[in-house]
């Protein structure tokens, strides 16, 4: 899998415009489309969005979709059936191509805009995810971090040793 070129780190927060446009900061748009101008929009969880280099993502994306196809035509599946619906439909909807524009502004589409669960003129929080951009409502990303914060330092300790 095609690795990003550096850790993509900071915190910044962004208005959506009518449009449902907004600005990807430099320091983290950059870096993702250093290669390629085509990124991959994600839903990642609820009231969060993630942006990858298209590349990374088609990576990672195509080795998992390869062996889910091998065990399907392995016979592996096939009492699985429902699951691999479930796969399919959330494979479907999950993700969509999109480009940043002039001075890094991303157009958030519709479907995607829902589940954000943000409007025009309301607040987002762009943060680095090291690997992704992530693009988050205010309330979710506020939840999410209580949750994971006090856990910050084991996490740390960990993948530095």
């Amino acid at each position: 899998m095609p690795e990003p070129q550096e850790f993509l780190l900071g915190e910044f927060q962004r208005t959506i415009d009518p449009r449902y446009r907004l600005s990807i900061p430099n320091e983290l748009g950059d870096t993702l489309v250093a290669n390629s101008p085509e990124c991959i929009l994600a839903k990642e969880r609820p009231g969060c969005l993630s942006l990858w280099s298209a590349a990374v993502w088609r990576a990672r994306l195509d080795d998992g979709v390869e062996l889910v196809k091998q065990k399907m035509r392995a016979g592996k599946l096939q009492e699985r059936i429902a699951e691999v619906q479930l796969f399919g439909r959330l494979l479907s909807t999950r993700h969509r191509v999109v480009q940043l524009a002039g001075r890094g502004r991303l157009v958030i589409p519709e479907g995607f805009r829902e589940f954000l669960g943000v409007t025009p003129g309301g607040e987002v929080q762009i943060v680095g995810a090291a690997v992704c951009i992530e693009i988050w409502s205010p309330a979710a990303w506020l939840k999410y971090l209580e949750r994971r914060m006090p856990k910050f330092r084991r996490l740390f300790d960990q993948l530095s040793a």
